[in-house]
């Protein structure tokens, strides 16, 4: 079992960056494929990047392309969203999420943090 803790969100302005960190309990975070993950109000969640187990494969929610960057430290047990010309629409919570499968599909993901604000102010 993993369990996840998000931090790193707040309040920025349309432009600005802002990381996100996941930290992962548990010895087997090297196993799981990690995924980042939002849902704004009155939306459905939705897949923004996965990293692979090794971190050679990662795929984006194609409007995030080029302004956000995923990556993990497996020796820290740790999940990374770089967010960079961040803009209003990218306002959410985000969560993190493991995954024993290299996927985008939510349904696949096993295990969930408890999310973390992220508001764009324009």
């Amino acid at each position: 079992q993993v369990q996840l803790v998000e931090s790193g969100g707040g309040l920025v302005q349309a432009g600005d960056s802002l990381k996100l960190s996941c930290a992962a309990s548990g010895r087997t975070f090297s196993t799981y494929t990690m995924g980042w993950f939002r849902q704004a109000p009155g939306k459905e969640r939705e897949f923004v990047a996965t990293i692979s187990m090794g971190g050679a494969n990662t795929r984006y929610l194609d409007s995030v392309k080029g302004r956000f960057t995923i990556s993990r430290d497996n020796a820290k047990r740790t999940l990374y969203l770089q967010m960079n010309s961040l803009k209003p629409e990218d306002t959410a919570v985000y969560y993190c999420a493991a995954s024993r499968q290299f996927t985008m599909a939510t349904r696949l993901y096993d295990y969930w943090g408890q999310g973390a604000q992220v508001t764009v102010s324009s």
